[in-house]
């Protein structure tokens, strides 16, 4: 037997002849059998990463028969999953809901309403209230960006705060 047989493959070499050797013809045993759908590319790799992982336990002879039995069961668990994917969406949603139209026509006016008065915001103002309570970024962040003081962004989200405050019917925000 020769001794290239015997060898652990985790040295680079003896992995990259694996590689060399395999790869191609693991891809078309995948692409023949399971089809493109299942990206057999993929599986390739992710049957060559897991053996890059057991590399101690596998020797050169064994690599064949490791990186197929992988390979295959990956596109097995796939197409086991694209099954449940299918049978999920073949049950219908609910089309209902627990709220009653008139909450709903409410949370849509207020909506509008809300972002009514964020246009009539001065530029400054929205732009500091979103990055502060939109996006959550801290009012020194915002001095930065913005290039002004920290006094500044707070003031222009405090004078934002209290507009909307006026303007809306029981606005409050955290």
């Amino acid at each position: 037997m020769p001794k290239h047989l015997d060898e652990n493959i985790c040295e680079s070499a003896s992995f990259e002849r694996v590689y060399n050797t395999y790869a191609d013809d693991l891809h078309d045993f995948l692409y023949y059998k399971y089809g493109a759908q299942f990206n057999p590319k993929d599986k390739v790799q992710d049957a060559f990463m897991k053996l890059w992982d057991n590399c101690k336990k596998v020797t050169f002879a064994k690599a064949k028969s490791f990186l197929f039995t992988i390979a295959n069961n990956m596109m097995l668990n796939e197409f086991k999953h694209q099954k449940v994917v299918l049978k999920y969406q073949k049950i219908k949603p609910k089309h209902y809901t627990s709220e009653t139209p008139e909450f709903i026509l409410e949370q849509q006016e207020y909506l509008e309403t809300y972002n009514k008065v964020l246009s009539n915001l001065k530029e400054e103002q929205r732009v500091a209230f979103l990055l502060s309570k939109v996006e959550g970024k801290k009012h020194s962040e915002i001095a930065e960006l913005l290039g002004v003081t920290q006094k500044v962004v707070e003031y222009r989200i405090y004078s934002a705060f209290n507009m909307l405050k006026k303007e809306l019917k029981g606005f409050k925000i955290k």
